[in-house]
């Protein structure tokens, strides 16, 4: 019974080690995060007409391609569904 007591206390204090390690991780992972955000938020000052000009290419792209692709991805849509009512 002795050493059942004895092994009950020393994972007590390997499990209170941990948690203590785990904690000044956690809170020095926050620091880290937080010295690294207040730096980015500091130097980064957005480019705001090089975002514009990523959204207006993009919306483009899509719409050229949806306009080609259109038909043939509705004749798909429509085979597909017409074949799973012949499976009922």
């Amino acid at each position: 019974m002795k050493f059942y007591k004895k092994l009950m206390e020393m994972a007590r204090a390997i499990t209170d080690r941990m948690c203590v390690l785990l904690i000044q991780f956690v809170a020095a992972m926050r620091r880290r995060l937080t010295q690294s955000m207040r730096e980015f938020a500091t130097d980064e000052q957005g480019d705001v007409p090089g975002w514009v000009l990523v959204v207006l290419m993009t919306t483009g792209l899509v719409t050229a391609i949806w306009t080609i692709a259109a038909p043939r991805l509705t004749a798909i849509l429509k085979n597909s569904l017409d074949s799973m009512n012949g499976i009922r």
